[in-house]
C-alpha cells in the first residue's frame, strides 16, 4: 500500500500536515484536494471576530434573526409547556387513559420531522406558525414524559391520609401530586427548553417564509461561502442554548429546592 504525503499552507500560518494511506492514487488526491479546499476556508479567530461579530451590518442582522429564532423557541416552549401538563395531568388520573394515549404519543416521538414537513407545509404554510409546530413537536414529549413521572410517583402514604378525609382528585393534585412531580417536571422543562432552541433554528431551515431567523442565515452564509458570518452565526445559536439551559437550572434550583431535598443537595 502507497502512503501519499502532502503539506498545506493555511491561512493560520501553521503547517498542516495530511498523510493519506490509499492504494489508489487518485483517492489520494481527492482527499489531498479535500484539505486544501478545507484549509481554504479555515480563518483566524480574528478574522472571524473582524468579519463576523464587529461587523456592524453582520452584528445587527445576527441579532435581528436571533430574536425571530428566540420569539419561535418561546412560543413553542409555552404551548409545549401548556399542552405536555394538561395531557400529563389527564393520563396520571387514569391507567386506562394512559395505556391509550401513550403509544401515540411515543410514535409521534419517534416519526421523523422530515416525513411530516410536506404535511405541515400543506396545512399550516411555510412561515413562523409552521416553525413553532416544529418546535412543538420536538419539545412536548420530555414535558409529558417527566410531568407523568413525577405525578405518579408521589408517596403513598399521603395519598391514604388525603382518603381518610375524603379528598377529591384535585386536592389529591393540588396538595400531593403537583409539589411531589416538581423535580421532575423542571427536569422536563429544563431539556425541552434546550430542545425548542434547537427546534426553532431547524423550523428556520425547514420552512423559510416570513422573517429570517438565525437558521436561514446559517444556510445563507453557508450557500455564500461566507465562512467567517457562518462561525460567528453558530457560535451565537451556541451561546443561546447554553443561556437557556443555564436560565433552567437556576429556575430549578430556586423553585425545587423547596420541595426537593435532592435538588438543595445536588445530588
Amino acid at each position: 500500500m502507497a502512503s501519499y504525503r502532502s503539506s498545506v499552507e493555511p491561512v493560520l500560518g501553521t503547517r498542516l500536515t495530511m498523510r493519506v494511506d490509499c492504494a489508489d492514487p487518485e483517492a489520494a488526491s481527492d482527499a489531498e484536494r479535500t484539505a486544501l479546499a478545507v484549509a481554504d476556508r479555515l480563518e483566524p479567530p480574528h478574522v472571524v471576530w473582524r468579519n463576523g461579530f464587529a461587523n456592524a451590518a453582520a452584528r445587527h442582522e445576527m441579532f435581528a434573526a436571533l430574536l425571530v429564532t428566540t420569539k419561535v423557541a418561546l412560543w413553542g416552549l409555552g404551548l409545549a409547556v401548556s399542552i405536555g401538563f394538561v395531557i400529563a395531568v389527564i393520563m396520571s388520573q387514569s391507567k386506562m387513559l394512559e395505556r391509550g394515549i401513550y403509544p401515540y404519543l411515543v410514535v409521534l416521538q419517534a416519526t421523523p420531522l422530515l416525513a411530516l414537513v410536506p404535511l405541515i407545509g400543506f396545512w399550516f404554510g411555510y412561515g413562523l406558525s409552521s416553525r413553532v409546530l416544529i418546535t412543538v413537536l420536538i419539545a412536548v414529549f420530555p414535558i409529558i414524559a417527566n410531568t407523568l413521572f413525577g405525578l405518579v410517583s408521589a408517596d403513598q402514604g399521603m395519598h391514604d391520609i388525603l382518603t381518610l378525609h375524603n379528598a377529591g382528585r384535585l386536592t389529591r393534585l393540588r396538595k400531593v401530586q403537583f409539589p411531589a412531580a416538581l423535580p421532575a417536571i423542571f427536569t422536563g422543562l429544563r431539556i425541552s427548553a434546550g430542545l425548542c432552541v434547537i427546534g426553532a433554528i431547524v423550523g428556520d431551515f425547514l420552512f423559510g417564509q416570513g422573517e429570517p431567523g438565525i437558521g436561514q442565515l446559517l444556510k445563507r452564509y453557508a450557500s455564500r461561502l461566507e465562512g467567517e458570518k457562518l462561525l460567528s452565526a453558530v457560535g451565537l445559536s451556541c451561546a443561546m442554548g447554553v443561556s437557556v439551559f443555564i436560565a433552567f437550572g437556576w429556575l430549578s434550583n430556586r423553585v425545587v429546592g423547596r420541595w426537593s431535598t435532592a435538588a438543595r443537595t445536588g445530588k
